[in-house]
């Protein structure tokens, strides 16, 4: 799988899985069926959402973000390779700060019933979605004018099947010392942040949890937060080995495969994950189809 793309003037080959050439064929039908139940998926969340008044909910506001970021995410069809890099960090630090954002919510939701509606109105719910996109806005520019500094004067083939930063910062013949220094604290300061504020929600949740009488509502809310803390480990895990270590630490074949986990498992994940298994949100979905039946049935037979 190869293709073309640009930065600053030097064209680049994105070689893809081409260490395994028999396997290209099945590589791409899995990718595209996965493509295409992750596209499906999220849609479905954002117009579900949409159409359902008993999902107008700051949580369900949230998991619009997050179903809309994940389009975006998986659908990279820019051509040059710095806008290619900078729309993968944007989306992915974007990804940290509203995943911190929905623990916060649950946190207040759980912890803080009484205080719920207050502390999370329509206007903090707003305010927490653009901050969570506008600082994932700004934290993409550096890494991206730091390596559009440097220069490719050999090679001009990407082992990776995307413009990320380590294997643009292997293919440098410039002395990459300081920007991967500088690349490695802001990547810790996100993700570890990130993670640690995450962990934490969920920490108090789970301690109030244990607090609740009932088995049955103690095992339904464990089984939501094993399965939230279950993508936000993949997430979290792939991303921080992958951008947390020194760039010649992995092979490239072990680099794309960490890759696929946060660029195409995570946003697969994330549908039935936070959506499907949730018992309100199928319920909607119900309604939402059977609202949608009736009016097609009017229209076609209504008339006669």
């Amino acid at each position: 799988m190869e293709m073309t793309n640009n930065t600053a003037g030097v064209e680049f080959w994105l070689l893809g899985f081409h260490s395994v050439p028999g396997w290209q064929t099945l590589l791409f039908f899995v990718f595209l069926v996965i493509y295409i139940l992750t596209i499906t998926g999220n849609i479905v969340i954002i117009s579900v959402v949409r159409l359902e008044p008993r999902l107008h909910s700051p949580m369900y506001t949230f998991l619009q973000n997050l179903s809309f970021l994940e389009i975006c995410y998986t659908s990279p069809l820019i051509s040059g390779c710095m806008a290619q890099l900078y729309c993968y960090v944007f989306l992915g630090a974007t990804e940290c700060f509203l995943l911190v954002v929905m623990a916060y919510d649950r946190y207040l939701a759980i912890c803080y019933p009484l205080h719920y509606t207050v502390a999370m109105s329509d206007t903090s719910c707003t305010r927490l979605a653009t901050v969570s996109w506008v600082t994932g806005i700004f934290t993409g520019l550096l890494p991206c004018f730091l390596i559009s500094r440097l220069h490719f004067w050999g090679s001009n083939q990407i082992k990776h099947f995307f413009c990320d930063i380590p294997p643009l910062l292997k293919l440098s013949c410039s002395d990459t010392s300081t920007t991967e220094v500088i690349i490695f604290i802001l990547s810790l300061l996100v993700l570890v942040s990130c993670l640690l504020l995450t962990l934490v929600s969920y920490l108090f949740i789970i301690l109030t949890i244990l607090k609740i009488p009932s088995s049955s509502g103690k095992r339904k809310t464990f089984s939501t937060c094993g399965s939230h803390l279950a993508v936000v480990a993949i997430y979290y895990g792939t991303m921080i080995s992958m951008y947390v270590r020194p760039t010649s630490s992995l092979p490239s074949e072990l680099n794309k495969i960490v890759s696929v986990c946060y660029t195409i498992i995570t946003p697969l994940l994330n549908p039935v994950i936070y959506s499907l298994r949730n018992k309100d949100f199928r319920d909607a979905l119900k309604k939402v189809i059977s609202r949608q039946c009736s009016l097609h049935r009017k229209f076609f037979f209504g008339h006669k």
